[in-house]
This record gives C-alpha cells, sequence and structure tokens, in this order.
C-alpha cells in the first residue's frame, strides 16, 4: 500500500488555467487527517467564468473524438502532476470513502468509455436530423453547470458526454471527492481539449446555486430536497436518489442469492444502480436472513486494503447514517447486527468507520422506510403478491424482474417514474455505455431545429 499522501492542493481552474484562492478549506480523509487544501471560487469568479466560456467557438467533433481517447489513455495510465494513477486511486479512496477497488475499475471504465463517447452520443442524435434531411440536432446552449457528486467517480461520464456533444463544461465537485474531476480536467486539456471550455470551480453549497444560476444549462446531482427544489427547470437536469429495486418471482437458490448480493453491494453498494429494496413473492422472512448472512460476510477493511467491499466514514458520520436507518426501520428488525455483535460502525485505520451491511426486514411493501436510500449496501426486504402490481415498483432508476410474467416488465417499461428495466439476471448491465441513464443526456443538451436551403441543400 503506498504511504499516505501529503496534503494536496486543489485549484481552481478557470477555462484551463490553474490558480489559487484567498477562500479555503480543508478536505479530511475519512480517518479524519488533512487530505487537501480546496480553494474555492467566490460567486462572482463563477460568474465572470461561465460568461468568459460562451465566446469559446464550439469544437470540431473530429479532433473532439482524438482528444477524448487521448485523455482516457492519459487519465488511466500517466503520471499528472505527480500524481501517478496509483496515486490516485488512494487519495480517491480516503477522500471519498470508497473501496480502493472502485477508482481502479474507474480508471479502465473511463479509458474505454473515453474513447467510444463520440459513438455513444452520436447514437442518440435522431434519426431526422442526418445528412439530407431538413433538420439539425444542435446545442441548446454553450456551457453546463455541473453540480457533481462523490458517491462513484464514474458519475463524471455524465459531464463528460456534455464535453463530446460540444459544451464549455463548468464543474462544482463533489465535496468529498474533488479528486477525481481535477484528474480529469488535467488529462482533457493535456489531451488537446481548447483550454477555454474546461473549468473546475469548487465551493460551498451556496456555490452550486450560483454555479446553475450563471451557466446555460445544469446538471445537478443531490438529495430529495434538491430534486424537488429543482424538479420542473427546464434548464436543470437533476440526478437524485436511484431506489433501485429487485423483484423476486423465483423459488430461491445460490445463484439467485449471489446475484442479489452483487446487484446490493458490488462497488461497496455506494452506486444509485445498486439495489436498496428487494421485494419477493417468496418467504420474504428466508429471503431476508439469507441476504443478511451473505453481505454479513463481506470483509471489514481500511478503505485502501485491495480486499475493501465496504465504504467507511469519519465515526460522527457513520453513526448518524446508523442512526437515519434506525429512524426509517420504525422498529423493524436489522438483520445483520447480530453478526457484528451489535456493533454499529466497525473501526478500521484510527478513526474511519466501516459502514457495514444492513438488510431490514419489513411486512408490508408500502413501509416508507422503502423510500430510504443510503450510501453503503442497505436493502429492505419486503413482501410482493401479484395483486400488487406495478405498484411497489414505482419511483425507481432501474427495476430488475427475476422469474416474472414477461407482461409485467412490459408494464414497468410504460411506467413513466421507472427509468430501467432489467429482467433477468443481467450481471454488470450499467456497464453498458449505450444505456441511458435517466434518459439520453442529448436529449437534454441538444434540441432540433429546422434548417431549409435554397436549391434543396441539406448536407
Amino acid at each position: 500500500m503506498p504511504p499516505i499522501p501529503d496534503v494536496l492542493s486543489i485549484p481552481l481552474v478557470r477555462q484551463g488555467v490553474e490558480s489559487v484562492s484567498r477562500d479555503t478549506h480543508t478536505l479530511r480523509s475519512v480517518t479524519g487527517k488533512a487530505l487537501a487544501t480546496v480553494h474555492e471560487a467566490p460567486p462572482l469568479l463563477t460568474r465572470l467564468t461561465t460568461k468568459a466560456m460562451r465566446a469559446v467557438p464550439e469544437p470540431d467533433p473530429d479532433e473532439l473524438a482524438t482528444v477524448l481517447a487521448e485523455a482516457g489513455r492519459i487519465f488511466a495510465t500517466e503520471t499528472i502532476e505527480g500524481q501517478t494513477p496509483d496515486g490516485y486511486c488512494h487519495q480517491q479512496a480516503l477522500a471519498a470513502g470508497v473501496p480502493v477497488g472502485v477508482p481502479r475499475r474507474t480508471l479502465d471504465r473511463l479509458k474505454h468509455e473515453l474513447g467510444l463517447l463520440p459513438q455513444v452520443v452520436g447514437a442518440q442524435r435522431p434519426a431526422g436530423t442526418a445528412p439530407g434531411h431538413p433538420a439539425r440536432w444542435v446545442r441548446r446552449g454553450s456551457v453546463l453547470g455541473v453540480v457533481a457528486p462523490s458517491n462513484h467517480p464514474a458519475t463524471h461520464l455524465g459531464w463528460l458526454k456534455a464535453v463530446a456533444l460540444g459544451y464549455g463544461v463548468a464543474v462544482r465537485p463533489g465535496a468529498r471527492d474533488p479528486i477525481t474531476p481535477l484528474r480529469l480536467v488535467r488529462a482533457l486539456l493535456r489531451a488537446g481539449l481548447p483550454a477555454g471550455l474546461l473549468s473546475l470551480l469548487p465551493g460551498p453549497h451556496a456555490a452550486a446555486d450560483t454555479l446553475v444560476a450563471a451557466a446555460d444549462l445544469a446538471l445537478v446531482y443531490g438529495s430529495e430536497s434538491t430534486v424537488a427544489r429543482l424538479r420542473g427547470d427546464s434548464r436543470v437536469l437533476v440526478h437524485g436518489p436511484g431506489r433501485s429495486k429487485i423483484l423476486v418471482d423465483a423459488p430461491l437458490d445460490d445463484g439467485l442469492l449471489d446475484h442479489l448480493v452483487a446487484e446490493i453491494a458490488e462497488d461497496g453498494g455506494v452506486r444509485c444502480t445498486n439495489t436498496s429494496v428487494v421485494l419477493t413473492s417468496g418467504d420474504h422472512h428466508a429471503l431476508a436472513a439469507a441476504l443478511a448472512e451473505r453481505l454479513a460476510a463481506l470483509p471489514v477493511r481500511t478503505v485502501t486494503d485491495p480486499d475493501a467491499a465496504l465504504p467507511a466514514r469519519p465515526v460522527k458520520e457513520a453513526l448518524a447514517l446508523r442512526q437515519a436507518l434506525v429512524v426509517a426501520a420504525e422498529g423493524a428488525p436489522e438483520l445483520t447486527e447480530p453478526y457484528y455483535g451489535g456493533e454499529p460502525t466497525p473501526l478500521v485505520d484510527g478513526d474511519a468507520a466501516v459502514l457495514r451491511p444492513a438488510v431490514v426486514c419489513v411486512d408490508r411493501s408500502d413501509h416508507p422506510g422503502l423510500r430510504t436510500e443510503l450510501p453503503f449496501p442497505c436493502v429492505w426486504v419486503a413482501p410482493w403478491r401479484a395483486a400488487d402490481g406495478i405498484g411497489p415498483l414505482r419511483d425507481s432508476l432501474v427495476v430488475t424482474l427475476l422469474g416474472t410474467d414477461p407482461s409485467l416488465a412490459h408494464e414497468a417499461l410504460h411506467t413513466p417514474s421507472i427509468r430501467t428495466v432489467v429482467h433477468g439476471r443481467v450481471s454488470g448491465w450499467w456497464r453498458d455505455p449505450y444505456l441511458p441513464h435517466e434518459g439520453y443526456a442529448g436529449q437534454f443538451l441538444r434540441e432540433v431545429r429546422g434548417y431549409v436551403v435554397q436549391g434543396g441543400e441539406n448536407s
């Protein structure tokens, strides 16, 4: 394991130029030690930066394709400003509190997907805008403001798609992970992306509101309250809680249980596509007990251990998350607790607390706890009957149907509040770069406009 790094400096990046600020804060690792000094952008600078970015011409698509592929290679393999790929993974894990395997896998994933991005966003183009048709697919604006999350480094593929669609992008990084977007910005600039198209503007929550107001369009990752506040604003695309669900309408076997555990806990359970609710037509008590036994077998390790499988937080934050679970459960049993001797947050590496798995067994599919999503392997198990139909599956980023009638999959696909339907045991389905995430980026960032040329020349 590499040594714990010296305190990093996370600069402002204004149109490709790095600078420092009088406003700073200390980013602490999950162990409580100082990890980085983060320089913050004052509101006026954010507004001036987005205004200046609008003057940058839209980049050439063919040049973008080359730049993106090279940026993916640089991000995954090169030392950038003294930060090796292994050093990045170590620092990111300590900052965000995710198992170090998550950023390590993200290196390869981003290398692969950055090379594919032009084809991925090109596949989103409406057929009526192809050459020879009297329509064009054009940007709705020129600058996208991004309020980024910290849960998983691969979420940054969201704004990288905007770069592939010709946007200038200004990112306000997540509070726990400014490290990933900084490495991406540096990789893109080194690969040759025009400097005027990229800015990194760290700051507090108020800075996020400033960026959303200043940019032409905004991509915001946030909580349920954030979604509620911004819902209906056509300028803002909001990605909120996933509340991904699995419906089991088949006999239990080892293969099915292995699949459920992977969907719940892979990548530390920090993705919005990780399952947080399992409904079953069978014995929900037996299913919950079996899941608790398997999830409790996941190793409790510091996040920088190669075998780490669970996320971690500082003790105070970990205890607060556990208390939130207790409140949401409303007295329903949490079945992994006996495997840990009643310890709510096992300690490792000094003051870091591992967010151990939780399995809550409830006796009805409308229990309010099923709307609770927490940043670790936490799953609610409840009964489902055919008479319940699609109702308990609504409001989900992903619904996976195991053993159900195909007609239910059809109904789920046509339910507006369900964004993705997986029918059957499809491992790693979420890795498909062509799969829409709450819709295609191109649906939000571009629009179709008519274009008619004298003489009928519409190429």
